[in-house]
Parts: C-alpha cells; sequence; structure tokens
C-alpha cells in the first residue's frame, strides 16, 4: 500500500481536523479561513507533485492515480479554495459554526477528489458517499425554513439515488464476479455476459444513480429548491464542484468498464437522449423563474446536458472537451455566485426584479455579472464559447449532427434568460443610491474568475 498516492486526500482530512480544533480556541475567525486555504494549497502541492506519466495503483488497484485525477484534483481543489474565500464575508450568518463549515467543505472535497481517482466500485460508492453526507450537513447549515427543507430533500433524494447506484454496481458485480474497473472490462470484452440483460439493466442503473450527482433530467427534481435553500456559497460549490466529480466518476467508469466497441453504443445513445432532454427542459424552465439562485439551478441542469454531449460523442475530443468545459464553467459559475453573494448579502434578496439599476451601485460587481453571464451562453470571445465549440466539434465528428443543433438552439434560449439579468442591472433606476461594498477576498475571488 502506496500511501504517498493518498497524500492529497490526507492532508486535506488533516486540516479539515486542525480547522476544528482551533475553533475553539481561535476568537479571529477568518484565521480558519486562511489555514483552511493553506491546506488547499498544500494538498495541491501534493497533487501536483504526483503527476508524471503513467498510472500508478494501490491499495489492490482501488486507487487509480494518473493524470486524469490530478487534473480534477487541482480543479475540485481550486473550487473550494475560491468558495472559502467568498465565505468568508457569508459565514458571519452562522458566525458561531464557522469552524464546522470550512471543515465540511474540506471533508467534502477530500471525497470528491477520491472520487476522481477510484478504480473499483465499492471504493466509487464510499468517497460518492464521503463527500455527500459533508454536502448534507452544509445544505442545511443556515437552519431556516428554507435551508432546513433544502437539507432534507436532498438528504432523501440523495440516500433514494445512491440505493439506485448500489443496485446497478450489485448487478454489475453479481454478472462479472468483480468490481474492479479493468477486469469488468475484462469480462465484457469476452463476451460472456455481453447480451445480458440483467448488464443492461445494471448499466440504466448506474446512469440514474450518476445522473442524481450531475443533475441530469429526469433525476434533477432537488435542484431548484436545494440551490435556492442552500447558503449561496455552497450553492456555487454544488453547481460546479459535485457535478466536475460526477463526471469524473462516469468517464472512468463507462471508458474504462464498459467501454467496448458492442456496448459503448448503446451506453452513447443514452446520454445523447438524456443531455438533448436535460438541455431542453433547464433551459425552458429557467426563463419563468424570478430568482436568480433558482434560475441558476435550471442553468445547471442545462449545462449538464451539455456536457452530456460530450460522453456521447465517444472518444479522444469528447473527453478532452469534457475536462475544458468543466474547468471553463466552474469559473464562471462562482464569478456569479460571488457576484450574486455580494449584492444579495446587500439588498438582502435574491429576486431577479430587486437588481434593477445594480450597474450604478456596483458597477464592477455588475460587469463581472455580465461577463460570467455571457460566458455561460457561449458567447465569444469568453471561455465558455471555446468550451462549447469543443464538444460540439466532438459531437459532430462522431456524427451526432441533430444532437449539436439542439445544443445551438438551446444556446440561443439561454441568452434570453442570462441578457435578461443584464438588461434589468443596466437599464431602469435603482431603488437606492448606496454602493454595494465588497470585501477584499470577494474581490480576489471576482478577479481570478474573471481572468480566467
Amino acid at each position: 500500500m502506496n500511501f504517498w498516492l493518498l497524500s492529497p486526500e490526507l492532508s486535506l482530512c488533516a486540516v479539515a481536523l486542525l480547522v476544528v480544533m482551533l475553533d475553539l480556541f481561535v476568537k479571529e475567525k477568518n484565521v480558519l479561513a486562511f489555514v483552511s486555504i493553506a491546506g488547499l494549497i498544500v494538498s495541491a502541492i501534493f497533487a501536483i507533485g504526483l503527476w508524471a506519466p503513467g498510472q500508478h495503483t494501490s491499495f489492490a488497484g482501488m486507487l487509480l492515480v494518473d493524470q486524469f485525477s490530478i487534473f480534477f484534483k487541482c480543479l475540485i481543489l481550486g473550487i473550494a479554495a475560491l468558495v472559502i474565500l467568498a465565505s468568508m464575508e457569508y459565514v458571519k450568518k452562522f458566525s458561531r459554526f464557522q469552524g464546522e463549515y470550512y471543515a465540511l467543505v474540506l471533508m467534502s472535497a477530500g471525497g470528491l477528489m477520491l472520487m476522481a481517482s477510484t478504480g473499483e466500485l465499492v471504493s466509487i460508492y464510499i468517497s460518492l458517499e464521503l463527500a455527500s453526507i459533508s454536502l448534507y450537513a452544509l445544505v442545511s447549515f443556515l437552519r431556516d425554513p428554507k435551508s432546513s427543507e433544502a437539507g432534507l430533500k436532498y438528504l432523501i433524494l440523495g440516500a433514494i439515488s445512491s440505493a439506485v447506484l448500489l443496485m446497478g454496481m450489485a448487478f454489475v458485480f453479481g454478472l462479472t464476479g468483480t468490481t474492479h474497473l479493468e477486469e469488468i472490462a475484462s469480462v465484457i470484452a469476452s463476451g460472456q455476459v455481453l447480451r445480458a440483460p440483467a448488464l443492461l439493466l445494471g448499466l440504466i442503473l448506474l446512469i440514474a444513480g450518476f445522473g442524481f450527482k450531475i443533475a441530469a433530467v429526469p433525476f434533477q427534481m432537488w435542484v431548484p429548491d436545494v440551490y435556492e435553500g442552500a447558503p449561496t456559497p455552497i450553492t456555487a460549490y454544488l453547481s460546479v464542484a459535485s457535478k466536475a466529480a460526477g463526471f469524473a466518476v462516469i468517464l472512468r467508469v463507462f471508458y474504462i468498464a464498459f467501454g467496448s466497441d458492442m456496448l459503448s453504443g448503446n451506453w452513447a445513445m443514452i446520454f445523447a437522449v438524456l443531455g438533448a432532454i436535460s438541455m431542453t427542459l433547464g433551459n425552458v424552465v429557467a426563463i419563468s423563474q424570478s430568482n436568480i439562485k433558482r434560475m441558476l439551478g435550471y442553468s445547471s441542469i442545462a449545462h449538464a446536458g451539455y456536457i452530456m454531449v460530450g460522453l456521447a460523442a465517444v472518444g479522444f475530443l469528447g473527453r478532452s472537451g469534457i475536462l475544458f468545459f468543466l474547468a471553463t464553467y466552474a469559473l464562471a459559475n462562482i464569478g456569479a455566485f460571488v457576484s450574486i453573494i455580494t449584492i444579495s448579502n446587500k439588498i438582502n434578496s435574491d429576486e431577479i426584479g430587486d437588481y434593477t439599476g445594480m450597474a450604478r451601485r456596483a458597477p464592477v460587481l455588475s460587469l463581472v455579472l455580465a461577463f460570467c453571464l455571457i460566458s455561460l451562453i457561449g458567447i465569444p470571445p469568453a471561455a465558455g464559447f471555446i468550451a462549447k465549440f469543443y464538444i460540439f466539434n466532438a459531437a459532430i465528428q462522431s456524427g451526432l449532427l441533430w444532437l449539436v443543433i439542439i445544443g445551438v438552439l438551446n444556446s440561443v434560449i439561454s441568452a434570453y434568460y442570462y441578457l435578461r439579468v443584464v438588461k434589468v442591472m443596466y437599464i431602469g433606476a435603482p431603488a437606492s443610491d448606496e454602493p454595494i461594498p465588497s470585501s477584499v477576498p470577494l474581490r480576489i475571488t471576482l478577479a481570478l474568475t474573471s481572468l480566467g
């Protein structure tokens, strides 16, 4: 057993425990945020130190460390750091529990990182639950009626999705006699279970279980209420970190275990259909939303659909397109949510109508929010345009022109509700002329996401 390969996750768990202990003795609670960020940097250094060609395994093949997993480790660590920076002002709403808040963010990040590094079904499930349990607590952290309702819904539906996922894993294990992804691929390649109906059922159950984690239709029912009720930094964290880790696992499982040419066409078409439905439902329902967090919740569903276009385009272009898309989506979404945190803290509202004339009160915040929304639409020269171009190009190369047409039409639909926010901010008289201040950590977060 090579514990060095686990050093990024182990160091993160150690820092989480340190933060909880420091919370007992430190009066200046901002120290906890800086210690958490320092821990994330240390973990990132360990992760980068593992960067090397080829694949390294440990714990009887359960842990896989390669450039793919290290990319996702660094992405999740970066997202967690931005979320903690964005939370430093927000945590005043629950000042007594700041240590627990930061520790839960770190522990969930450790679970999400493990999800990208697992090569065996049981370890995938355990790492997923490690991340999920922390997220259930974080969603309900405000302890008001909306937050408590969001946490309860997320817990119940998350438990159901975990049961479905575990059932799918049980079918695959029962047919192949192994839980290791590469060994499953070998059994399938031999043709012994290729045409077994139970294998297809297991695939469908796995897609359903993972579909909940990435907020894809028809497993998206939790998104609007959870996004609205959760603390806004956690909404941002859920929308990008959880989605990134979910797609990392899906890529690992379906490309390694079920990558057989005779099988990949089946699951690729399922992802293509789910992607088309997710894009359409997410964008169409987002049009009617008056709450900006709910609007971005449905936007997250639509973006899960865009990313599934890359899954449907089986091949290198699709996989690399997904990685680039996830990175650009993370930057744009966090930038948008940080702007919303700053504005909402001042006006005590997440209603789009209350953002009227906001460009006069907070010109920089409004500019960053507008730029991030433009990137989410996919308008050049923002990075979101490049990401969609890569994804759609991969789909065309795979003969999925119909899916690309649906994707482009949905991007046009999304422009309506994204630009509506920009219009409200720049046209109309503000309710007050009082400027909206922003703290230094928030400004740093905004600068990093905008430059990214």
